[in-house]
């Protein structure tokens, strides 16, 4: 008699095992009623043996046509002799040949199969499995013990999982569905079978449920979350299963499942979770769970236990795919705060709009060209030289805001032949290129921005653990947020303390992450500068950025003219006001003859002036280049680009440390002046071109400016709040050839009074005035 798969013991012990069913659902089998000796039940799992789940294998086939009293007598004797090779597939509803003739001409179904049964009788094939069906047996020949074991457990799971799917599709008395749910799990629990299937399919079952019956009271929610509770253990939850949980979440935040149940749950899908993308419901799930950690009486510390309990009690995280999984949940809430302005957006908005708050597309204006004013030489603008406006059509870039204004072929044209030459940009060039984007004015929901403060919170204790700042910085390297979130100005104050911890770190792997991932793509270097969207602090985050990138750079001269490119009127102004970094900066630049242009040397060589540290730097510098002195004898600057938010007072310092006596092209554009710095201005005599585009100066200085500056040839009004009262006493101006008084106050009576009293005015931008 074969005896395979059972370890040797006591005769009780095996006549025990013999009996008892395997999943604990079979009564005993028939087949140990027949009365026939060499007939036996083979014994069934009992020596800790584990399989793979069969979908499909290939086995012999023996059908017997015979009332069941006589199936001890055909084993008997011996009349088994026709046995057929066939590759069977065990499909969710039937057992079914690739070749279907013979023995296995029709499917055999599961609801059709009474009883599956191991067998083993003298003199015959060994390793047999029997299945009993209506009016007859269908017998399984295997090749070893192991293969016939693995074919039984498998058939034996597919026929009740094909059960349990009957019963629970029609559910009845929700007490019967529970108490059958319970053995569902317990069955999945102890069977031999290792395969990720075995736990999924009772959870599949269960989710289907759930789905189809919506209305459960909140007892039935949580007796059936506590009954899978053990089959979520070692398994993701699926997709419908997650939105159950999630709507539990929303709904019961405070219910104690939450936090027994959810809780190691969540804790495996950070730890193990390899692609959010694949199932992005186990993302919110993990998401809805954290907001109900925040619900509780202790809120952020609940929070923050659970993520200490991620990290572990070490200083070294042993779960690698905890932090990016944390950081993936993180972005995908904040995004979710923004996502309905995200959605109205049809195209990025214009500067004006972002400055004023982002307004509706039917209240948009249409995009005109600037053409109404000179090509010719005139006013400049430092931060359009240092950029590709020369070469590429200006299109204004912040931090993934995008603003391209058009222009006529004649403009083109005249750009690109100047683009060959060191002359500095025309004005009309400048007045294309903006240094400053201004916060949007966004007003999130409660929900919104209760999900906000949390997820933000999230990423600055992440901030705090050492072993993960380094990846947390490269996480976030390429900024991820969207550019609604980067102009709120709320969002960007709360997430300036993880930059903050970035740029204190001393490791380069952490704070070299801190500039953009390629040019032309901003990173939190260039967010937090002054002018940035994100700046809020005048450039004390950006200074300190400097300075840490300073001190590690083993390229200096490259950072250095990466600096001089795109943040020179930044590292002016924190110069200006005293800052020894930038001061230092400046320094370097004149020392390693970064810039080349003789006007901006000289408004760098003012700057250090203007201050104690930074004529006690320059002097230093002096003595060690002499051509430095021999090239301020020489002059002040014609050309002269005041660095955004700069104020009356920068100004000031910055006119009261030089010789400007030869200044003639001066911008102030996107600068926050107002009409008392008309008292700096006034002393400039050789000042012919002045931009004053998007500042807050007023008729108090127009009229103090049209009193001494009669020389003045160019003037740009552009957004300002300018008004009838002081653009009339522009008409003392007989100098006047352009003026832009774009976007103002400006009346159709008034305009038509200046063009008669303004001989030389030969281009004029009126646009969104009343003269328009």
């Amino acid at each position: 008699m074969d005896r395979t798969g059972c370890s040797s013991g006591a005769s009780d012990r095996r006549q025990t095992e013999e009996s008892k069913p395997l999943l604990g659902e079979m009564s005993a089998p028939e087949g140990n009623k027949m009365g026939a000796a060499p007939c036996r039940r083979a014994p069934l799992h009992c020596n800790g043996m584990r399989y793979k789940l069969l979908q499909e294998g290939d086995i012999q086939v023996c059908v017997i046509r015979h009332p069941r009293t006589f199936l001890s007598k055909i084993l008997t004797s011996k009349f088994l002799r026709r046995w057929e090779p066939h590759h069977l597939t065990l499909a969710d509803n039937n057992v079914a040949s690739a070749t279907p003739t013979g023995y296995m001409e029709n499917s055999i179904s599961y609801s059709a199969i009474e009883d599956v049964q191991l067998l083993s009788w003298e003199n015959a094939p060994k390793y047999c499995l029997q299945l009993t069906i209506p009016g007859g047996t269908v017998l399984l020949q295997a090749a070893n013990s192991y293969l016939r074991d693995q074919w039984f457990h498998s058939l034996q799971w597919k026929k009740k999982i094909y059960k349990y799917k009957k019963v629970l599709d029609n559910p009845g008395r929700w007490e019967v569905v529970l108490k059958e749910i319970r053995t569902l799990v317990d069955m999945a629990l102890s069977s031999p079978l290792q395969d990720e299937s075995i736990h999924q399919a009772p959870l599949e079952i269960v989710s289907k449920l759930l789905s189809e019956n919506n209305n459960l009271t909140t007892q039935d929610h949580e007796s059936i979350i506590v009954a899978i509770a053990p089959l979520l253990e070692n398994n993701h939850p699926p997709p419908d299963l997650c939105e159950f949980f999630c709507k539990h979440c929303r709904e019961r935040p405070r219910s104690m499942v939450v936090i027994e149940v959810f809780t190691p749950v969540v804790q495996r899908i950070l730890k193990h979770n390899m692609d959010f993308g694949k199932c992005p419901r186990l993302r919110l799930f993990t998401q809805e769970y954290i907001l109900a950690l925040n619900e509780l009486n202790a809120g952020m510390e609940v929070v923050k236990k659970f993520i200490h309990s991620m990290h572990g009690p070490t200083g070294q995280c042993p779960h690698p795919r905890v932090l990016p999984n944390l950081v993936a949940v993180c972005l995908a809430a904040i995004y979710s705060c923004y996502e309905e302005f995200i959605n109205s957006r049809d195209n990025s908005p214009s500067l004006k709009e972002i400055r004023n708050g982002c307004q509706q597309q039917c209240d948009r204006k249409p995009n005109l060209p600037l053409r109404l004013l000179h090509t010719s030489p005139d006013l400049v603008s430092q931060e359009a030289t240092m950029t590709e406006s020369r070469t590429k059509p200006p299109i204004v870039t912040s931090n993934e805001i995008h603003v391209e204004m058009e222009r006529t072929n004649t403009a083109n044209q005249k750009m690109t032949a100047n683009a060959g030459n060191d002359s500095e940009p025309n004005l009309i060039d400048c007045l294309m290129v903006s240094p400053t984007c201004s916060t949007m004015s966004i007003e999130l929901s409660v929900q919104a921005d209760r999900i906000l403060g949390c997820y933000v919170e999230i990423l600055k204790m992440l901030s705090d653990y050492d072993d993960w700042r380094p990846a947390l910085a490269s996480l976030l390297q390429p900024i991820p947020f969207p550019k609604e979130a980067l102009a709120h100005e709320k969002f960007t104050k709360e997430l300036k303390y993880v930059i903050q911890r970035f740029a204190e770190d001393l490791r380069q792997e952490v704070h070299s992450c801190l500039l953009s991932v390629r040019a032309g793509k901003d990173g939190w270097f260039q967010l937090y500068s002054p002018g940035g969207v994100a700046c809020d602090d005048d450039g004390e985050l950006f200074a300190s950025m400097v300075h840490i990138l300073m001190g590690s750079c083993y390229k200096t001269k490259k950072f250095l003219l990466s600096l001089a490119e795109n943040k020179l009127g930044p590292c002016m102004l924190l110069a200006l006001r005293g800052n020894q970094t930038m001061v230092e900066i400046l320094c370097l630049m004149l020392e390693y003859n970064i810039i080349e242009n003789n006007d901006t040397q000289l408004q760098i060589i003012s700057t250090l002036e203007s201050t104690d540290v930074g004529k006690r730097m320059y002097e230093q510098l002096c003595d060690r280049q002499r051509e430095l002195k021999e090239l301020q004898r020489k002059g002040g600057p014609t050309r002269l680009t005041l660095p955004s938010k700069s104020t009356d007072a920068d100004l000031a310092r910055l006119l009261s440390s030089g010789s400007f006596g030869n200044l003639e092209n001066l911008s102030l554009a996107f600068t926050n002046v107002t009409s008392a710095c008309a008292e700096h201005l006034i002393k400039l005599p050789s000042l012919k071109q002045l931009n004053l585009w998007s500042t807050q100066f007023g008729d108090a200085g127009l009229r103090l400016l049209s009193e001494h500056l009669t020389m003045l040839q160019v003037l740009n009004l552009c957004e300002t709040p300018v008004t009838d009262a002081g653009l009339l006493a522009l008409s003392s101006m007989k100098s006047l050839c352009s003026l832009n008084m774009n976007s103002t106050k400006l009346s159709a009576d008034t305009y038509e009074d200046l063009k008669a009293k303004l001989p030389n005015l030969k281009e004029v931008d009126v646009r969104y005035t009343e003269a328009w």
